[in-house]
């Protein structure tokens, strides 16, 4: 991977570590629909892929329910859940040793664009990226593919100088059905079994190894 000059990043599961203020989100939305699901089992499986289709698929909601959901979701996030997270431990190096290798290096995440740029911003991170690409507030730019095409379209990138870095399936397939090539992180909220069932092939144990994978 060492050709590869583009470097899309996921964001949660890859960058930062997320999951108490995904969880506590999620928590909320259920407390206001009185689901007493707490599982963790199932909230792990909102990490990653977009928000609407989850609550849809775990929680049987109707497509009209899991829109609203998400507004009640967002109701906690945006002011408590967007500051419960912490950096992963060599995750700043990892993106500054890109950037001093001369590699672009952009965010392609299912999270809304203007929560991704607010948690790189607060974590002194946003000056390591060269693009953000995230899902819209509508909901029609949410899944990890459309976020991948939106990139590379946006800046007429060559598909095979690109590696897309991420921890869950939606990054693995996202990367597949656009042409490029995947790293799989195994520090995050997937695992081996998932990424590999998606059609990864290179795998990552720390961020000091997706360093050693790309430089």
């Amino acid at each position: 991977m060492k050709n590869k000059e583009i470097i899309f990043f996921d964001l949660d599961g890859t960058i930062t570590d997320s999951k108490k203020g995904i969880f506590n989100s999620i928590k909320y939305v259920l407390d206001f629909y009185k689901i007493e699901e707490r599982d963790e089992n199932i909230l792990i499986k909102f990490l990653g892929p977009p928000l609407k289709d989850s609550f849809m698929k775990y929680f049987n909601m109707s497509e009209k329910q899991a829109i609203e959901a998400v507004a009640k979701y967002r109701e906690y996030y945006r002011v408590k859940g967007i500051f419960e997270l912490s950096v992963y431990d060599g995750a700043e190096e990892m993106l500054k040793k890109l950037k001093e290798n001369g590699k672009t290096v952009c965010l392609a995440t299912s999270k809304p664009q203007e929560f991704a740029e607010s948690i790189l911003k607060r974590h002194d991170l946003l000056k390591y990226f060269d693009f953000l690409a995230g899902a819209t507030m509508d909901e029609k730019r949410n899944e990890k593919d459309l976020v991948i095409k939106y990139a590379i379209e946006q800046n007429s990138f060559n598909k095979e100088k690109i590696v897309m870095i991420g921890d869950r399936e939606n990054d693995i397939l996202g990367a597949k059905i656009n042409g490029i090539d995947s790293i799989g992180v195994l520090y995050g909220y997937g695992d081996e079994e998932e990424l590999k069932k998606a059609g990864c092939k290179s795998f990552a144990k720390s961020t000091s190894e997706v360093t050693d994978l790309l430089i």
